[in-house]
């Protein structure tokens, strides 16, 4: 029997999806966030969270959380259609920019933790020359920690204007599209 062209061209996109959903996992996404990515920009319209739970046979709560990390991610967005009064979730389908808002929205927050981190060591670490008696050998030891702290934070904000670097765009005119 011949495959009907419907079921070949579904087949085809079933593995575009599966491969958006591989890759999305080399940039330390879940698979599952991958393949609902891949859903909705195989659908190339946005989706409600019906739509998606039946796509991918999970339950609408488990797709609402699935959807809000998306969001979080920037890879996703809530869409008003007139007329619709479910919300619609859409995706990015450029994949140069779902590649930058995955790349600065990860790097982001552990630039954001790390900040906060080094803001605190410091501060415990001045409070103890501070206020400790200490013997020079402790007193070189702390100071070579402020001064590890220091390059953690300058470190971290060098990744700052790296993502800022790719948010901007600035990185295409360094390494262009094709």
């Amino acid at each position: 029997m011949v495959e009907q062209p419907f079921v070949k061209i579904k087949h085809v996109e079933d593995q575009l999806v599966e491969k958006i959903a591989d890759n999305m996992h080399t940039y330390g996404v879940s698979t599952t966030v991958g393949r609902v990515l891949g859903i909705i920009y195989m659908n190339r319209k946005a989706m409600t969270l019906d739509e998606l739970s039946e796509a991918t046979g999970m339950s609408k709560t488990r797709m609402s959380q699935v959807v809000r990390e998306m969001v979080d991610l920037n890879i996703a967005e809530k869409v008003f259609e007139k007329g619709i009064r479910k919300d619609l979730y859409n995706v990015e389908q450029d994949y140069y920019q779902t590649f930058i808002s995955l790349f600065t929205s990860n790097w982001q927050k552990a630039i954001n933790k790390n900040k906060m981190f080094e803001k605190k060591l410091s501060a415990e670490l001045k409070n103890i020359l501070e206020s400790d008696t200490l013997s020079e050998e402790m007193e070189l030891k702390v100071n070579d920690l402020l001064k590890e702290t220091k390059e953690w934070l300058d470190y971290y904000q060098w990744l700052s204007r790296l993502v800022d670097f790719f948010e901007s765009g600035e990185i295409f005119m360094h390494v262009p599209k094709p």
